[in-house]
């Protein structure tokens, strides 16, 4: 174990792992701990009394860093440009926080003279992956601490007995059934039932959305208006980034909208089932989807259909800062461009539906698409193209029939 660290910034939730981290990193390296903790939406309650918890666990310094309106702007609209949805259901909420979060702890660290950096992931998650890659793109030359790699503690009662040998208080207990992350876009939930998939999740689970059997009897409709692939307005109201997916987390979650239960690859290897609660998240994404729908021509969508799926790999994984990363967010904004225009969702009972959709760079035309009569379309040249078009398998078969002959 190295023994010359001097200052270490930890990535700090307040949660039982990381606030034994603090007094064994002491310990063990003999260094000052700057606690780090990251505002990337998942509410006040969750902030409230941290500085002084960090303290009071040892820490030398806390900072909280306010990253709401630069996870939404920076990180969260890009991806959705994407199209990335991780194994077709995941909508990639965890994975998108953890390079802005990393981001910012290097930056403290750089800030405060550190020469390590340390998390709490475990070694059987994939966010140990993200904040470690993050930190090899923007600090390879600081040391990184992983003490659930390193330290011989296993459960949360050997964590509490260790923070009650050393009388530091905490609100954690042994009965915790579920582990959860929240920010802005969602709120994740593992542990407890979830870990048979054979077991329907209780309503304990859901803590963010109304339960979709006891929501309004009545559909609401809510209208997004798009900029160049940005979100604009919500219901007509210009908004910033931040402020319009609150909006639509208000009003998905009261509609029971955004909830998932899957069953999904780790990058490690191994399979893990969660739940997730996007309730704006989910609205934005359909939008996205049909209002591009209506302005990318049939190769174009089918490309970034493609580069979605490759992003949504990108994303998950921990490969943020990267040139792929770059390549592929560069492809999507430059569809993005044509996707100006308002889409209309109905909201009922958990689903959303798109139901309206304009844009001034809309593809489809009436005169092209009735069923009724029209001046503009020859049926008979049809005929033409789809001889052309099949041109390949006629041969085939051609051919075919003179083997057999």
């Amino acid at each position: 174990m190295k023994k010359d660290i001097k200052k270490v910034v930890l990535a700090y939730s307040g949660g039982l792992d990381t606030s034994a981290i603090i007094p064994w990193l002491k310990e063990n390296y003999d260094c000052e701990v700057v606690a780090f903790a990251a505002d990337v939406g998942q509410g006040d309650e969750e902030l409230e009394g941290l500085h002084e918890k960090a303290i009071a666990s040892g820490a030398c310094e806390c900072y909280i860093v306010d990253l709401k309106d630069e996870f939404v702007a920076d990180y969260i609209y890009p991806t959705v440009k994407t199209g990335a949805v991780y194994e077709g259901e995941y909508l990639l909420g965890t994975s998108m926080a953890r390079p802005v979060i990393a981001k910012a702890q290097v930056e403290v660290a750089r800030k405060v003279g550190a020469d390590a950096l340390c998390h709490g992931c475990t070694g059987k998650g994939n966010d140990q992956v993200r904040f470690e890659s993050t930190f090899a793109a923007l600090a390879p030359d600081l040391t990184v601490i992983a003490p659930w790699r390193e330290w011989d503690m296993v459960s949360r009662e050997d964590l509490l007995d260790y923070l009650a040998e050393r009388n530091i208080q905490t609100t954690a207990s042994a009965t915790k059934i579920y582990s959860r992350d929240a920010n802005a876009w969602h709120i994740s939930h593992e542990g407890g039932e979830l870990e048979d998939p054979w077991c329907e999740p209780t309503k304990g689970i859901w803590t963010l959305t109304v339960d979709p059997m006891d929501a309004p009897d009545t559909p609401e409709t809510v209208t997004l208006s798009f900029d160049k692939g940005e979100l604009v307005a919500v219901n007509g109201q210009t908004l910033a980034p931040y402020p319009a997916l609150m909006e639509l987390n208000r009003i998905g979650a009261a509609h029971g909208v955004g909830r998932i239960d899957i069953v999904e690859n780790r990058l490690v290897g191994m399979k893990s089932r969660g739940c997730y609660e996007t309730p704006g998240g989910t609205i934005l994404v359909k939008a996205y989807k049909a209002l591009e729908c209506l302005v990318l021509d049939k190769a174009a969508l089918k490309h970034r259909e493609q580069l979605g799926l490759e992003f949504s790999h990108v994303m998950y994984d921990g490969r943020w800062f990267t040139a792929l990363n770059d390549a592929l967010l560069a492809g999507a904004n430059s569809f993005a461009q044509l996707v100006t225009g308002d889409i209309v969702v109905k909201l009922y009972k958990g689903t959303a539906t798109v139901t309206q959709r304009r844009s001034p760079n809309s593809l489809y035309s009436e005169d092209f698409a009735t069923f009724g009569a029209d001046d503009v379309y020859d049926q008979s040249h049809a005929e033409g193209f789809i001889r052309l078009f099949s041109l390949s398998s006629r041969i085939k078969a051609m051919h075919d029939m003179d083997k057999a002959e």
